[in-house]
């Protein structure tokens, strides 16, 4: 039996029990639910994971919605929990949902949504700053500076190649780099300098990179994963970077997050940051609008967003947002209606 769990409520006589199983950045998003005569309840408990077991206690005998994290087990126990509580939402605060059982929620009736459209340039900007710091192996110059090595201008290699991207050339005059989509993984693995990782998570892309991908890969490349973890073999990857002191890795997402696997974290040609590539301000407030959203438009009925990619409606602070769910993963399967908004 999971001990109490320790929660923060607003709006106690609201009609409505919304809960949240982690603080979430700003107020938009409470005020919301409030104002649609929710009460909500905010998980305080000091765990960087929440169990199955406090997400039951948090549930309790009624609630009609979830807003969750991507660190959470959410199947069939959670959900069946969830159903018995008369509960109809969950949301991610993410845009993935590899941590959910979409089937198992549309078993019992529950909408699953998500947060796209708000993160994507926050992912972009982290993956662009990984290839750049790993390319001019930034934070190894940040190391030899600190340990009072530099004692004047040194022919020290810290560039392994020079990365331009389209802005950078045209304001020098130039054309914008060009692209070409790859006509496979493997020309990808073959010919690129850098290569940067996008894909959900699903057992199609489980371990996409691994020994044998790695092998393929250039001596001198440069692999970032802003994705999830579990994309790339870390165990694997340890291994190569030992093995190949040029090839260079930067990593917001770990494949036992929180942890890394042993080795990782002595690794000079790693780049390690905490999951941060949807780390601004806007760009969390409104992963929690989002979530929030997701959660009161089913309760309230109302029809799912036609398009979970045009979010500005939702976020824009003066004005209402529109009566719609912003993104519904399920929302086929449950047969809910699309927004003609």
């Amino acid at each position: 039996m999971a001990k109490p769990v320790s929660i923060e409520v607003y709006n106690p006589n609201g009609k409505y029990r919304v809960i949240s199983t982690k603080s979430m950045p700003g107020t938009r998003w409470i005020n919301l639910l409030i104002e649609q005569d929710c009460r909500v309840e905010i998980c305080t408990q000091k765990k960087t994971i929440l169990s199955v077991e406090d997400i039951i206690a948090l549930i309790g005998a009624k609630c009609d919605g979830v807003i969750g994290q991507l660190t959470e087990d959410w199947g069939e126990t959670l959900f069946s929990a969830l159903s018995r509580a008369g509960g109809k939402a969950f949301s991610n605060m993410a845009v993935g949902y590899n941590n959910v059982d979409v089937n198992a929620a549309t078993k019992y009736g529950v909408a699953v949504g998500n947060t796209p459209g708000v993160l994507t340039e926050t992912t972009a900007e982290l993956a662009a700053s990984l290839s750049l710091a790993a390319a001019r192996r930034i934070v190894e110059a940040d190391e030899f500076m600190r340990a009072g090595l530099y004692d004047g201008y040194v022919n020290v290699d810290f560039t392994v190649l020079f990365i331009t991207y389209g802005q950078f050339l045209k304001a020098n005059g130039e054309q914008p780099v060009t692209w070409k989509r790859a006509s496979s993984m493997e020309e990808v693995l073959q010919e690129a300098d850098v290569i940067s990782l996008h894909p959900i998570l699903d057992k199609t892309t489980y371990h996409l990179i691994n020994k044998e991908s790695l092998s393929k890969m250039k001596k001198e490349a440069i692999l970032i994963n802003c994705s999830r973890g579990p994309v790339v073999d870390e165990v694997a990857l340890v291994k190569h970077l030992k093995e190949n002191p040029m090839f260079r890795v930067g990593l917001d997402v770990f494949e036992d997050e929180p942890y890394m696997k042993p080795g990782l974290a002595d690794m000079k040609n790693a780049i390690v940051v905490p999951h941060i590539a949807s780390a601004s301000k806007w760009t969390r407030e409104g992963m929690a609008t989002l979530a929030a959203l997701n959660v009161l438009g089913k309760i309230k009925g109302y029809p799912v967003w036609s398009d979970p990619n045009r979010i500005e409606p939702f976020l824009n602070e003066n004005a209402p947002p529109p009566a719609a769910s912003p993104s519904i993963v399920n929302a086929k399967a449950l047969g809910l209606p699309e927004s003609k908004l």
